[in-house]
């Protein structure tokens, strides 16, 4: 095999397709021989790509943190029942599950960078039309919208780290890791005090998150006619590997590029993991502020506090990643981050105000499960073609796992008269986190076992 692998002509499409452990460039990565122009323009599309990744992730948590720091308003002026709010924080993994299947299909056939700048620009146009919504079917429409753009986006993350920046996926899914959980902590302080500085109407607090969208949409838009050199399901990066590599090996890339993600085990466990984690991280956000305010805590403090729990990631989504990818096992990890969610429920249920901030603190450490589930979804599959199928997978699966969780809260909390049932049934979730968590660490790829 070659000492250096080569690097593609942007315009041209792949000759060969990639082993499995070969070695390959990403789009735009300079190498030897590359000229100074060559050069500066590949470095400038790795810059690219980190802005849009890094402003793409600030935009994914917004326009749910945000309402979940205005959900009693919201429900009172469009005269929603609990259920109903229930039905309004299910919304969320709904679309998720639904609309990030799509997202393979989309890349292969745009390239992910279209569709990521489609995502963003659905992402504006939702937040914009929400507030002029006036009825809950209206603002049910709008909501979807932008969660469209967001379920898209989630999934082709992962890809994107992968295909650019192969050597770095985990310092730059921690990046964007980071991104997305200053933009969640963010919209969850200032929207209550924002809100009532511009005159108190939420349709304008909530309006005004689509601003911050509309910046997502632009270092996109450069990258649109990008498709990425090899797409999604042809198991390539930038480069290609020698015939007689693919000679020595017996076997074709595409053999490879394609798993069964079905059949792997590790497939299924990831999902139910990240299913897991999504459904905690979404009735906290959806409810937990409503837990605080129910148990004395003034409004604007309850939103805080839901920003702590966020904020937490900042600096975790960053470290997280990065020690992930330096274990073999991240079982550890998950077994920690699952006690850390026990405990800060278990506080919750038995002092809500009293410990108020302490539990927010722990409930913080253990929404930090994101940031490792999507570092093992690219660890988990030796390709890119495997990535963008895993990742898809596990996601929708892990979406649709979470969708009865929000809602299950909602009604237990209109017919139980109180957190305890909810709270009770949040903590108890962390067990089986735990366990199909240590499953998913283990050290092997889809590949293996499809």
């Amino acid at each position: 095999m070659p000492d250096e692998p080569k690097t593609l002509d942007p315009t041209a499409r792949p000759a060969t397709t990639t082993v499995p452990g070969a070695a390959t460039a990403p789009p735009g990565a300079a190498v030897a021989g590359d000229s100074p122009a060559r050069a500066r323009a590949q470095r400038w599309t790795l810059g690219l790509v980190t802005v849009g990744l890094v402003l793409a992730a600030l935009n994914l948590r917004p326009a749910i943190t945000s309402l979940g720091a205005l959900l009693e308003e919201v429900s009172a002026d469009l005269h929603m029942s609990g259920t109903v709010a229930g039905v309004l924080t299910s919304v969320p993994p709904l679309c998720f599950a639904v609309f990030g299947i799509t997202a393979p299909r989309l890349a292969r056939r745009f390239g992910p960078a279209a569709v990521v700048c489609a995502g963003m620009a659905a992402i504006f146009a939702g937040l914009v039309l929400r507030p002029l919504a006036g009825g809950t079917i209206g603002f049910l429409a709008a909501s979807a919208l932008a969660l469209m753009g967001i379920a898209v986006s989630n999934v082709l993350m992962p890809v994107i780290v992968k295909r650019y920046f192969p050597d770095r996926i985990g310092s730059m899914t921690g990046l964007y890791s980071m991104a997305l959980a200053l933009g969640t902590s963010v919209a969850a302080a200032a929207t209550v005090p924002m809100t009532a500085a511009l005159g108190g109407d939420w349709r304008i607090g909530l309006g005004v998150w689509a601003a911050v969208a509309a910046l997502a949409v632009l270092p996109w838009l450069p990258l649109v006619r990008d498709r990425d050199r090899a797409t999604p399901d042809s198991g390539t990066t930038a480069g290609s590997a020698t015939s007689a590599a693919t000679s020595a090996t017996g076997t074709t890339a595409a053999a490879t590029a394609a798993p069964r993600i079905t059949r792997s085990r590790t497939a299924w466990a990831l999902g139910c993991y990240f299913g897991l984690q999504a459904t905690g991280a979404y009735i906290t956000m959806g409810w937990m502020p409503q837990i605080f305010r129910d148990s004395g805590v003034p409004a604007s403090t309850a939103g805080v506090l839901l920003a702590v729990t966020m904020v937490m990631g900042v600096p975790l989504a960053f470290v997280i990643p990065r020690l992930a990818t330096r274990m073999k096992n991240q079982g550890p990890i998950v077994v920690a981050l699952g006690l850390c969610g026990l405990a800060g429920y278990t506080g919750l249920f038995l002092a809500p105000a009293g410990g108020a901030w302490v539990w927010a603190v722990l409930l913080g450490v253990s929404n930090c499960s994101f940031p490792l589930a999507l570092t093992m979804i690219g660890m988990r599959s030796r390709t890119g073609a495997g990535v963008v199928r895993l990742s898809a997978f596990a996601q929708s699966v892990g979406y649709l796992i979470s969708i009865p969780g929000p809602l299950l809260v909602g009604v237990l909390y209109q017919h139980s008269g109180g957190w305890g049932l909810p709270i009770a049934l949040m903590g108890g979730l962390m067990v089986p986190q735990m366990i199909v968590g240590t499953l998913a660490g283990r050290d092997r790829t889809v590949e293996d076992e499809s």
